[in-house]
C-alpha cells in the first residue's frame, strides 16, 4: 500500500446543515461544484471543519452520496470517521468504505483525556476493522493528542496506517517522522503552519478548512511552495496569516461559514442559535471579508 496516497491540496469540506440539523444537500452541491471549478479535485469529508461530533450515520451516507454523485470520478474523496469510542468509528469507517472513499481519517476518541496507550489501542482496532488507508487524525484541541512516539509506532507496525493528517499547530510530528525517514504520507492540518511546513519541506500535503471557502488562498501558497524565498509566497504566506487572524475569533467552521456566505456559495447555519453578539460579528466579519478579497490577486 503506497504511503504517498494523499498528496497536494484538499479542502476541509463544510457540512451545510438544515435547522433540523439534517444535510443541506443542495447547499453541499453548490459547495463541491464551486471548488471543482476553482481546482480542487480532492475533498476531506466529516472532519472537525465539517462538525464531525454531531454526525449520525445517516448523515454520513447522506454526505458520501451526495459527493458521490456531485464529483463523481472527477474528484477523490477522505473521509472522517470520528467518534467518541471505538465502535462508533468503525461504523462510520464502514459506510466510508461502502461509499468507496480513497482513506479514511481518523481523529482520536473526543471528550474523555486518553493516556497514549489507549490511543494506540484505538487506532490499532479500528484500522484492523476495515480495508482502507487510514490516516491518523491529531487533533488536540477537542481530542488526546498524539505524541510523535506513539505515530511513529501505529505507521510503521499497521500496514494500512499509512500516515497523519497534523492539526495540532506544530511541526513536531510531521519534523519527526521526516528526520526518521519513515515512510509515511505527512499532511498538514492546520492552516497556520502549512508556510512554515512548506519551507521545512516536512508534508506531502495539505487538508485546510482555508481551502474550502478561499481555495485561491491555498492553492496559490502550496503550488509556489518550491520557490519558497519568492515575493509571491511571502505575499501568500501574509494573505493566510491575516485571514486566520480574523478566523481565530469564531469557531472554525462557524468563521468559514460566513465567507461561504460572502461568497454566495452557500447560507451560513450553525447547530447553536446565534447571540445578538455573535450574529453581529459575523455580519462584520462577512463585511470585512469581502473587502479584504477584493484586493487579492492570488
Amino acid at each position: 500500500m503506497t504511503t504517498k496516497l494523499v498528496r497536494g491540496v484538499s479542502a476541509a469540506v463544510l457540512t451545510p446543515r438544515l435547522a433540523d440539523g439534517s444535510v443541506d444537500s443542495f447547499s453541499l452541491r453548490n459547495l463541491l461544484e464551486f471548488l471543482l471549478d476553482k481546482g480542487i479535485s480532492s475533498f476531506a469529508l466529516n472532519g472537525a471543519t465539517g462538525e464531525f461530533c454531531i454526525t449520525t450515520p445517516t448523515q454520513l451516507r447522506t454526505l458520501l452520496n451526495t459527493a458521490k454523485d456531485v464529483a463523481g470520478n472527477a474528484a477523490e474523496f477522505l473521509c472522517g470517521v470520528g467518534a467518541a469510542d471505538a465502535a462508533g468509528a468503525v461504523i462510520f469507517a464502514r459506510i466510508a468504505q461502502d461509499a468507496g472513499v480513497k482513506a479514511l481519517l481518523l481523529p482520536m476518541p473526543y471528550f474523555f483525556p486518553y493516556q497514549q496507550g489507549d490511543l494506540e489501542q484505538f487506532s490499532r482496532s479500528v484500522a484492523a476493522a476495515t480495508s482502507l488507508p487510514v490516516l491518523l487524525y491529531n487533533l488536540p484541541q477537542f481530542t488526546s493528542g498524539l505524541q510523535k512516539e506513539t505515530v511513529h509506532t501505529l505507521i510503521t507496525e499497521v500496514p494500512n496506517i499509512i500516515g497523519i493528517k497534523d492539526s495540532g499547530g506544530s511541526l513536531e510530528i510531521l519534523g519527526h517522522l521526516s528526520e526518521q525517514r519513515v515512510d509515511a504520507c505527512r499532511i498538514v492540518g492546520d492552516d497556520s503552519v502549512l508556510s512554515a511546513a512548506l519551507r521545512a519541506k516536512v508534508c506531502d500535503g495539505v487538508i485546510s478548512g482555508v481551502a474550502c471557502v478561499v481555495p485561491e488562498l491555498t492553492l496559490a501558497l502550496y503550488n509556489r511552495g518550491e520557490q519558497d524565498g519568492s515575493v509571491e509566497f511571502a505575499q501568500a504566506t501574509q494573505a493566510l496569516d491575516e485571514l486566520i487572524a480574523q478566523l481565530s475569533g469564531f469557531p472554525t467552521p462557524w468563521g468559514l461559514k460566513w465567507i461561504a456566505q460572502a461568497r454566495g456559495i452557500l447560507q451560513a447555519t450553525f447547530p447553536l442559535p446565534n447571540s445578538p453578539a455573535r450574529l453581529a460579528q459575523g455580519k462584520q466579519f462577512e463585511r470585512w471579508f469581502q473587502a479584504w478579497f477584493s484586493d487579492r490577486t492570488f
